[in-house]
């Protein structure tokens, strides 16, 4: 009895189950953009090099004064010292937390700003360029 449920099992497998071999390799190939287009220099605030240490220049200093400003008010309110801890470190990661989202969006503002005008300035180039070559009749020897 045990032989011919194996021997179904079996057949089973063979001919109507799936090969799951067949669809390895598939998985992830339609990520979009996977090499198509090309990137953009500084596109990402991550990628920045002026960004990337405002970024974390704020950040640092976002924690630090929250955690300053909730200690000394805490400390001012005769708060138990193991409170004025607890608190200090939850107004430090809050303040680190703002202090990060704020900076990120004047950095996406300030660098569309960048883009917007390294845009004009190339496209002032490029009619300079379109104007000099159109007028200027050269010699033919």
């Amino acid at each position: 009895m045990a032989k011919k449920k194996e021997d179904k099992d079996d057949s089973k497998d063979k001919s109507g189950g799936k090969d799951k071999s067949s669809r390895k390799g598939k998985k992830g190939s339609g990520k979009k953009g996977a090499g198509n287009e090309e990137s953009v220099p500084y596109s990402s605030i991550a990628t920045h090099p002026k960004a990337r240490g405002a970024v974390r220049r704020a950040k640092g200093w976002g924690g630090i004064g929250g955690f300053a400003i909730a200690a000394a008010l805490s400390l001012s309110a005769s708060v138990p010292i193991d409170q004025v801890g607890l608190r200090a470190l939850g107004a430090g990661v809050a303040g680190y937390m703002i202090a990060w989202w704020a900076s990120v969006q004047v950095w996406r503002h300030l660098m569309v700003a960048e883009q917007r005008a390294a845009m004009e300035l190339l496209q002032k180039r490029r009619a300079e360029r379109a104007e000099g070559s159109g007028t200027g009749a050269q010699p033919t020897g």
